[in-house]
């Protein structure tokens, strides 16, 4: 324990006089950031900055309390396994290594989420404008001047007006946002369009408003989805956190010094760090599967 404070005490001393004028938390948070940039890839960067203009991304200050947060977990769970410092300082930089791609998987989330619910708004709204207009291309203009949609749909809507008066019909806008947004409402709604344009249907309005409540049924259950998934996700991560206690009950049973004399054997230490590996895995596999499968339908 000395060691590490003195460790602290050392990084804070460089830290305030190499950035003389400027707080350590400042700095730190600073090259946070600047780390995040140059390792994150361009979709996550695209995804990032819409995460940003809503409001979602985390502020400087919660990144280096993730980072604290994560560094504390990993010295102190490796210590009490190890008791070697050493280690519990590998695996504390392996820890930390492991936040821009959490902070990916949640923004990818997050960016999913709201794709869900522009796309929702895409299809209710055309809906609605058809009921007026009659005519897919016009519904698509009206959708487009209303000023409810936002980019990346925006210009994907854009894109279809453009692609029906150049090919003089509706198939390749279609098949563009089909491929685009591989949703089933979008899908049902568009063959349906077709069939309306390729029978010359007049009688519409009844099974358009099927497919209003159809849309509204989706999208409730979506929500409550999420929901339920947010709750178990943080029942999940504390049970798994709490995984890596059984080492403590296990010195309780045997006594601290049998356990560090175990440990101190070289085939008992390898299978204790697949223990944690394990253990780690399995977090992270949920927190992918979790933050990947929004439920969206």
């Amino acid at each position: 324990m000395e060691i590490i404070l003195i460790g602290l005490i050392i990084i804070f001393i460089i830290s305030y006089r190499t950035k003389r004028g400027e707080s350590v938390y400042k700095f730190i948070s600073q090259q946070a950031i600047n780390t995040y940039k140059k390792i994150e890839p361009y979709s996550f960067k695209v995804m990032r900055e819409k995460v940003k203009e809503l409001g979602l991304e985390y502020s400087p200050r919660q990144y280096l309390f993730q980072v604290l947060l994560f560094a504390s977990l990993a010295g102190g769970i490796s210590y009490l396994y190890f008791y070697n410092i050493i280690i519990s300082i590998v695996y504390i930089v392996i820890a930390i290594a492991f936040i821009p791609y959490v902070t990916y998987l949640r923004c990818k989330r997050q960016y999913s989420e709201y794709l869900f619910e522009q796309v929702q708004v895409y299809c209710t709204n055309t809906i609605m404008e058809f009921a007026t207009t009659q005519a897919f291309v016009k519904s698509l203009e009206g959708v487009v001047e209303s000023g409810l949609l936002e980019e990346p749909l925006l210009s994907d809507v854009r894109m279809m007006i453009a692609l029906s008066y150049e090919k003089g019909d509706v198939y390749d806008s279609i098949k563009y946002m089909d491929t685009k947004y591989p949703y089933y409402m979008v899908k049902n709604m568009h063959q349906l369009f077709l069939q309306v344009t390729k029978e010359g249907a007049k009688d519409t309005q009844g099974t358009f408003e099927n497919m209003l409540t159809d849309i509204d049924v989706l999208v409730e259950g979506v929500y409550r989805d999420r929901t339920d998934r947010a709750n178990f996700h943080r029942q999940f991560v504390t049970f798994g956190v709490a995984l890596y206690g059984m080492i403590a009950l296990i010195q309780i049973l045997i006594g601290q010094e049998t356990y560090i004399a175990m440990v101190d054997n070289m085939i008992i230490r390898i299978f204790v760090h697949l223990v944690v590996i394990v253990n780690s895995y399995f977090l992270l596999a949920g927190e992918k599967y979790y933050n990947e499968n929004v439920g969206a339908e």
